[in-house]
């Protein structure tokens, strides 16, 4: 049994026998069905004007060293400027890493902030909560729990729902661990909305020979002619139901076993995880790891109207992007080749298909890494003080490098933002205003974004 298994409220929802049962009762104790998943009011509140309508989150958990990446130092001294080289990109004047090649050709197309901050500075799951919710909550902020603000993903899936015949909020590789072997890190589920807000996880290896997402098909003694008659079944206890506006639990479930239904029969839905319609040329692109492909995965799921996929690029903390040690070679062989690659081919992708206008690709980690090298390999600890990240499309102003920090990375020199500011601004261009009133599972009312302002400067 994994850490994940003894956190029932966070266990992978998904069994294929659990899509089409048809209790219509509480779930207590067995992970959600995909009815429950999928459950969401149809509610739009779009504000102003709606820039996008997709976002794709590349999370780099735990903690991209923006010195090495998007805020190199060239002329700081030995010990803090690094060991590679900037280059120049398609934004006149601005550099980046030497080992981001493909990205360097997108310059021009991204928003780059480099005076990200925030207060959490040790704990990983604190931070990456602050970074995806706007809710800084300090040190003791790192566990997930039922009363922690949603994702974004959530929100838009109560306030922006996609069709009922196509994924609304789709997670994937991993669920991340708090370290190996610990609990997941929160900021990634529905949070005080309810369990029927959190994504559909999708942990399984796209890179995988054998990848398929089963839970979408039918079982073998499922036929077409069958799953008809259930939807009637449905159809028709539904309609015996009371009309009320506060109807019963039962009549919500039999709406999300509607839209299971719909899922389940929805060819659109299902031919988005056929990665293999993909070019052989194609996929290697993106890169043949599970990063490389479940970017691919999350593009292919957005042209199927997906709303939010959220690539949680790490299966615990300390895996990937946290490089207390080796942080230069971890860098230069791994991490930046293959978030080179399936981040620039997806730029590419959609900006050919004329889908970058309307999509945010959101890059982004918890905090950034120390100014100072260590001694550990020469490596870079946590820096929550300064960091930077990225937007391309979806309404964010193309070639825009906003914000500076010190001659040597540690502090902002000019407008510095916390999360709450960027996701205000996401929110803002996905047509959701971000001090809009979501309610939790006791009708309390909370803010989309509990704290941070809308920053007019970075949109289009």
């Amino acid at each position: 049994m994994t850490a994940l298994d003894s956190l029932p409220i966070y266990r992978s929802p998904l069994t294929r026998r659990g899509l089409l049962k048809c209790g219509m009762l509480g779930t207590a104790g067995v992970g959600l069905s995909l009815p429950q998943l999928l459950a969401s009011e149809s509610t739009i509140r779009p504000g102003g004007k709606v820039l996008a309508d997709n976002c794709i989150m590349l999370f780099l958990d735990g903690g991209p060293s923006h010195l090495d990446m998007w805020d190199m130092k060239p002329s700081a001294p030995d010990g803090i400027r690094g060991e590679f080289n900037p280059i120049s990109t398609s934004l006149p004047g601005y550099q980046i890493s030497e080992h981001m090649p493909k990205l360097s050709q997108h310059m021009h197309r991204a928003m780059v902030v480099r005076s990200m901050h925030h207060t959490v500075n040790n704990s990983h799951g604190a931070a990456v909560y602050t970074a995806l919710t706007g809710l800084d909550r300090g040190e003791a902020g790192g566990l997930a729990n039922p009363s922690d603000h949603p994702h974004m993903g959530a929100v838009l899936a109560k306030l922006r729902p996609s069709p009922p015949e196509v994924l609304s909020h789709v997670h994937l590789p991993y669920i991340t661990q708090e370290g190996a072997g610990n609990p997941p890190q929160p900021g990634f589920f529905g949070g005080f909305m309810g369990r029927s807000y959190d994504p559909l996880f999708v942990l399984k290896d796209p890179n995988a020979v054998d990848f398929r997402v089963p839970e979408l098909s039918l079982e073998a003694d499922i036929s077409a002619g069958r799953l008809t008659q259930r939807r009637e079944l449905f159809d028709m206890i539904g309609a015996k139901l009371p009309k009320q506006a506060n109807r019963s639990a039962a009549s919500e479930m039999t709406v999300m076993q509607s839209r299971a239904m719909d899922l389940l029969s929805s060819e659109r839905a299902q031919r988005a995880f056929r990665l293999t319609d993909e070019t052989d040329a194609d996929r290697e692109r993106y890169g043949r790891n599970i990063y490389g492909q479940s970017t691919l995965l999350a593009r292919r799921l957005i042209e199927a109207g997906t709303r939010i996929v959220t690539v949680s690029w790490a299966p615990d903390a300390n895996a990937t992007w946290d490089t207390h040690g080796s942080n230069f070679v971890n860098l230069k062989t791994k991490l930046l080749p293959q978030l080179d690659a399936a981040c620039g081919s997806l730029v590419t992708d959609l900006a050919a298909r004329g889908m970058l206008e309307r999509t945010i690709v959101a890059v982004f980690g918890d905090f950034g890494r120390t100014p100072r090298i260590n001694a550990n390999n020469a490596g870079r600890d946590h820096w929550n003080y300064c960091y930077s990240l990225m937007m391309i499309g979806g309404g964010f102003k193309p070639g825009l490098i906003y914000g500076t920090s010190d001659a040597t990375g540690a502090f902002p020199a000019s407008n510095p933002l916390v999360p709450g500011d960027i996701l205000s601004t996401m929110y803002h261009a996905l047509g959701i205003e971000p001090q809009a009133e979501i309610y939790d599972q006791l009708h309390r009312p909370h803010r989309v974004v509990p704290a941070g302002e809308i920053v007019p400067d970075l949109l289009v």
